[in-house]
């Protein structure tokens, strides 16, 4: 590899801590971005990447760590009340993209959410469109990634797929586990984000990414079931459940 300089941010989270060492793997140098350090101390990579502290909040903070970097790695998402992560997550993207033009960072990529490209979108998904809208329009060329759920050991849709249907044989669910989903398995998502490294981008674009099944959440749960050995889940759908 070429040796770029490459900055992580969410090295704690699930997709940033599996990324970093492939980063590291395929020769690049890596820098990673975290609120708490210490939470990092155990990683068997801790040694072999720059470590940083800092918040994408923090403005500053943001721009130390941009220095020198050649590709910027955008991993965090916010969580909270509506309004409030809809706002964290539109100043953190700003942050972003302020800091990458101005230290002449030469590609941002970013993972976000699989979306229909129209409808009304739930808060998250909206705020995660809006993330991939302000990093395109940032004069840095950007690579967005849009996934669906992403199938693996401690992935957080996963692991509510799978405590559900492990703990209720029969269950009271809201009208959106009929919603058509798209997985994709957290190896393919690493591959593609390695990749986007030094893709070639002649401008920003956004790419969907997903596993080959489009099947419904209700179904999922029910595949899930059967691979786990357990018996058919009962789900009765609900037109309000709080």
């Amino acid at each position: 590899m070429s040796g770029k300089r490459v900055l992580v941010t969410g090295a704690t989270g699930y997709i940033g801590g599996r990324l970093a060492p492939r980063l590291l793997e395929a020769g690049y140098r890596v820098r990673v971005l975290a609120r708490s350090p210490d939470k990092l101390r155990d990683v068997p990579w801790a040694d072999d990447v720059e470590i940083v502290r800092g918040d994408l909040d923090d403005a500053e903070s943001l721009r130390a760590a941009c220095r020198d970097i050649d590709v910027v790695y955008y991993l965090v998402h916010s969580m909270g009340g509506r309004d409030e992560f809809v706002d964290a997550e539109k100043r953190a993207a700003q942050n972003v993209a302020d800091a990458a033009r101005d230290h002449g960072v030469s590609r941002i990529v970013y993972l976000g959410g699989l979306h229909p490209e129209s409808g009304d979108l739930s808060p998250h998904l909206y705020s995660r469109a809006q993330v991939g809208r302000i990093l395109t329009d940032s004069g840095v060329p950007t690579l967005v990634l849009q996934a669906g759920v992403v199938i693996g050991s401690g992935s957080a849709s996963f692991e509510m797929i799978r405590h559900l249907s492990n703990r209720l044989p029969v269950m009271t669910t809201p009208r959106w586990v009929n919603n058509r989903i798209q997985p994709i398995a957290v190896r393919d998502v690493l591959h593609y984000l390695l990749a986007a490294a030094d893709a070639p981008l002649p401008r920003s674009s956004t790419y969907d990414i997903g596993g080959p099944d489009v099947l419904r959440y209700g179904e999922m749960m029910q595949q899930y079931s059967e691979v786990a050995g357990l018996t058919k889940r009962r789900i009765l759908v609900l037109p309000v459940l709080t």
